[in-house]
């Protein structure tokens, strides 16, 4: 892979383990998510105006994915409120792409590589290592497996809404009514949270970090894609270790290890 695209998705993986971490320490995980998914989304509209392509055959998708959205935030504000990072990112993020696939092949009849069934393999032991290492609260892995469900659903619905949008102003689209609905939600049941710089950052990077992926893509050649997708993908060895270095959680060698299998397992399904 050229080092341009190799760079932008690393900076990708870094921005996205980032703003997750920002929002994991907050006293209010819930507050800070609300307000952070809506700065996002009024920063980033202008980029979104200037480059608006969207026909309307986008809209429905853009709406189912915007409900899945906003039951993604509200799960994710939760699982951060009362859990730990390096058990709710590596269970959502890794298994996710494991539920797309799954998809594919039991609801659209695709048949898996087998770099992919290694990756799914991959995957399900690191889940497990994950799981194991610290004895988290089994309701912790619950929620951030429905937020990998989420996560999956709005991913095969945006697949098919991309076809007919630019990706950004696709993504303002999805996300930015949702965010303010949930913002809104946030609002009246606890009041408005004062803007915090780690506020700020987590939503400039919840959108900056889509559009260094979609940088990188676009740097890419076609061949190279599947490499960019597995290199974002570090990111949930990047979370973990910020977890342990800045969070003070307990990563026991079971736990990154774990994070390791997830990440190996989701780049040989993007690499399959």
């Amino acid at each position: 892979m050229p080092t341009g695209p190799l760079l932008l998705a690393l900076c990708a993986a870094f921005v996205h383990a980032g703003w997750n971490l920002l929002l994991s320490r907050a006293r209010d995980s819930e507050q800070a998510t609300a307000t952070a998914a809506a700065v996002g989304a009024v920063a980033f509209a202008p980029v979104a105006a200037l480059t608006w392509d969207v026909s309307s055959k986008a809209i429905p998708y853009a709406a189912v994915s915007g409900v899945l959205e906003l039951v993604y935030l509200m799960m994710l504000a939760r699982a951060y409120q009362e859990g730990e990072l390096s058990l709710v990112y590596p269970v959502a993020r890794g298994s996710a792409p494991v539920l797309v696939l799954l998809f594919t092949v039991v609801v659209l009849g695709a048949t898996p590589a087998a770099g992919a069934i290694l990756g799914i393999a991959l995957v399900a032991t690191g889940v497990i290592l994950v799981r194991g290492g610290g004895a988290p609260d089994p309701r912790h892995f619950r929620l951030a497996l429905a937020i990998a469900v989420a996560i999956a659903s709005y991913t095969l619905i945006d697949k098919q809404g991309l076809k007919h949008a630019d990706p950004l102003p696709y993504l303002e689209l999805a996300v930015a009514p949702p965010a303010l609905v949930y913002f809104l939600i946030i609002r009246r049941r606890k009041g408005t949270a004062g803007l915090r710089t780690d506020t700020v950052l987590a939503g400039l990077g919840i959108f900056g970090g889509y559009s260094l992926a979609l940088a990188a893509i676009k740097l890419a050649s076609t061949e190279d894609v599947p490499s960019v997708q597995a290199v974002r993908e570090s990111s949930v060895v990047i979370a973990v270790i910020l977890a342990r270095l800045i969070l003070r959680e307990r990563v026991t060698k079971a736990r990154l290890a774990g994070a390791a299998a997830v990440v190996a397992g989701v780049a040989a399904i993007a690499l399959a």
